[in-house]
């Protein structure tokens, strides 16, 4: 099962956004889903700093989702203990990522110029979605919707961005363009290719030189029969 993890923060001193609806339409997405049962979301909101590192900790997340506001090469804007706007920084937010890079396959940054906190998380994690300039409530709902529809259907995080802008597209808002993604295929760098070889000490067995087939008989050295195939996923 892969578990979303959905940060949602709006500071009181910062523009009402529509955060709540994007989150129940991303939950009624899965709930109509016949996939449903491979999904489990997780949200938060009004995160402050300490609850993005805690909540990544125990949750162990495969995509992490955060609706709210951006400020460019800033950074994200989080709550503070009183409710307010605290920046966290894009190199913070990368350091952090760097931490998670073997377990969190996706990160979305549904917020006004994220584009550069992806391309800096992109540094540790193979897929991560921003936005390169202001996104409006509508679509930011929309992409959302047409994402998550998409990955909940089984498919790939590249396909589900291109669902995503599609989703914008079709409702008549011209800001399908603004979705960005950073996409490379998944590696294991503990994983090593070892030939198959037999030890030395023992020789090889010369191929049998005549078989049985259905009572006929065949005469003549048998070749391989086959070959192995390897598909990267």
């Amino acid at each position: 099962m892969k578990k979303i993890l959905i940060f949602s923060t709006n500071p009181k001193d910062t523009q009402k956004l529509r955060l709540d609806e994007e989150v129940r339409e991303i939950q009624k997405a899965l709930k109509q889903s016949q996939n449903r049962e491979k999904f489990q979301i997780v949200t938060f909101g009004a995160v402050q700093v300490k609850d993005l590192r805690r909540a990544l900790l125990e949750n162990k997340p495969s995509i992490v989702h955060f609706s709210g506001h951006g400020s460019g090469a800033e950074g994200l804007m989080l709550e503070n203990n009183s409710g307010e706007m605290q920046l966290v920084s894009t190199e913070s937010l990368a350091r952090l990522f760097g931490l998670f890079q073997s377990q969190i396959e996706c990160v979305l940054l549904n917020a006004c110029y994220s584009q550069k906190q992806a391309e800096a998380i992109h540094q540790h994690i193979d897929c991560v979605v921003g936005m390169n300039r202001t996104i409006g409530d509508a679509a930011a709902i929309e992409f959302a919707v047409g994402f998550y529809d998409a990955l909940f259907a089984g498919s790939s995080y590249e396909k589900c961005f291109e669902f995503g802008c599609a989703s914008i597209d079709l409702q008549g808002i011209p800001e399908h363009s603004t979705p960005q993604i950073k996409i490379r295929q998944r590696t294991d760098s503990n994983f090593e290719e070892v030939e198959d070889k037999l030890p030395e000490n023992i020789p090889q067995q010369k191929p049998p030189q005549s078989m049985v087939f259905n009572g006929g008989s065949y005469s003549g050295q048998i070749g391989q029969a086959g070959k192995n195939l390897t598909q990267n996923q």
